[in-house]
């Protein structure tokens, strides 16, 4: 199985059941103590004596993550990445453990399993590994005997048979491929927030939850910086056509649901998102010759650096200058390529800029709804702030402004479309 596509050999003589089967995922927030765990065991416990069959994938719990690995780091700078999976892949081994324990004192029987015994076999890409294929049987065979099965998510088991993780926020990715795989009635995301909002509401107060989601939208979001959903997750919920709730493990209000949407009704733009980490990269006096853009983005892509807004300036004679964004955390890599490549094309100099934001607005009805992009645009006109770049999309739109004028830009676009 490449994510998102599931082979369906496991299946094969398995009759699955009448009842429910609900996927559910707790975060490493929800289970972050003994008295969250607690909480959370007896939510999976009501649901199960209900009568739903339940698959519960659990994250680590709190920082356990982040401290195995500044661990890993004291004893090695940079660490092999096989043994880096073998340590990390611990953390989500004690809360399915103590979830077990915790789930077993209200009276439900329950079978706990690593990534690689609940067969979920990957490529041997260690630390950002691919789902290949998922083997249910003895998933399936543990709900025949009523039992409810919690899964350590983030990991799997490679193909030479090492223990592989899916990279960071790989819990969601856990659960979305093993609801497309058992056919499940649904997925619930469970978090420490009471579902999607229309803005990080810590930066926003007035921020409001977003009933509704489409697939594109939710996708958008987590590649533009929303920190909901890992982008690959969507990805593979979206092709499988698996709906979502996102909502909160604290509270028995309804959340977010995500699912395939054509057309809504009246709602013009979904989201505003803020991305403060992103920096720009300006090739100055670049030959205006066919093959230099390929020359360019193509070393990049090679080192898997992922490009997203670029702008050329009109040609003056045979020269133009290039500029385009990458996230900072790969700014370092990028600008050593770009330094390379500028000499050898010839440019005048590349020069970096990393006191920039990002503000994106995302939305499905943007689609049928002409002059959206004039809104926003009016909108920062109005609060004094320049935009320096812009990209576009049929449903998102980005403008590059100073970081320095971020927050505010974010509180003038969130205003003009949400309040």
């Amino acid at each position: 199985m490449k994510e998102g596509y599931f082979d369906d050999s496991s299946l094969k003589g398995i009759i699955l059941p009448i009842m429910a089967i609900i996927v559910q995922k707790f975060g490493g927030s929800s289970v972050a103590d003994p008295e969250k765990l607690k909480t959370v065991a007896e939510r999976i416990a009501k649901r199960h004596h209900e009568g739903d069959r339940i698959v519960v994938v659990v994250s680590a719990m709190g920082k356990t993550t982040d401290n195995l690995m500044n661990l890993a780091r004291q004893v090695h700078p940079n660490p092999p990445t096989q043994k880096l999976d073998l340590l990390l892949s611990t953390g989500e081994l004690i809360s399915v453990a103590l979830l077990c324990m915790a789930i077993e004192r209200f009276g439900c029987a329950t079978e706990g399993l690593p990534g690689f015994m609940a067969g979920i076999c990957t490529d041997n890409n260690h630390t950002q590994a691919l789902i290949q294929k998922i083997d249910i049987t003895r998933i399936f065979n543990a709900l025949e005997e009523n039992k409810v099965v919690i899964i350590a998510g983030f990991q799997g088991i490679s193909l030479d048979r090492n223990i592989t993780t899916l990279g960071r926020g790989g819990s969601d990715l856990t659960a979305m491929a093993l609801a497309s795989a058992l056919k499940a009635d649904k997925c619930e995301i469970y978090t420490d927030v009471k579902g999607v909002f229309t803005t990080d509401p810590h930066l926003i107060p007035t921020a409001k939850i977003i009933p509704t989601l489409a697939y594109e939208e939710m996708l958008e979001m987590a590649a533009s910086g929303a920190k909901v959903m890992q982008s690959r997750a969507v990805e593979v919920a979206q092709r499988y056509k698996v709906p979502f709730e996102v909502r909160s493990t604290f509270s028995e209000e309804r959340g977010t649901m995500i699912k395939e949407i054509e057309f809504k009704e009246g709602s013009v733009v979904s989201s505003a998102i803020l991305d403060e980490q992103q920096a720009k990269i300006t090739f100055f006096n670049v030959p205006d010759t066919p093959g230099v853009a390929a020359t360019i983005f193509g070393a990049l892509g090679e080192k898997k650096i992922n490009v997203d807004m670029i702008v050329q300036n009109v040609s003056h004679g045979d020269f133009a200058d290039m500029s385009f964004t990458v996230s900072i955390k790969d700014l370092d890599e990028a600008m050593t390529i770009s330094k390379n490549i500028c000499k050898d094309l010839g440019c005048s100099e590349v020069l970096a800029n990393n006191t920039i934001a990002k503000i994106i607005i995302i939305g499905i009805g943007m689609m049928h709804h002409p002059g959206v992009a004039a809104r926003m645009f009016k909108a920062l006109s109005s609060a004094k702030i320049n935009i320096q770049m812009i990209s576009t999309s049929e449903i998102r739109i980005a403008c590059l402004v100073d970081k320095a004028q971020g927050k505010r830009a974010l509180e003038v676009v969130h205003k003009e479309f949400f309040e």
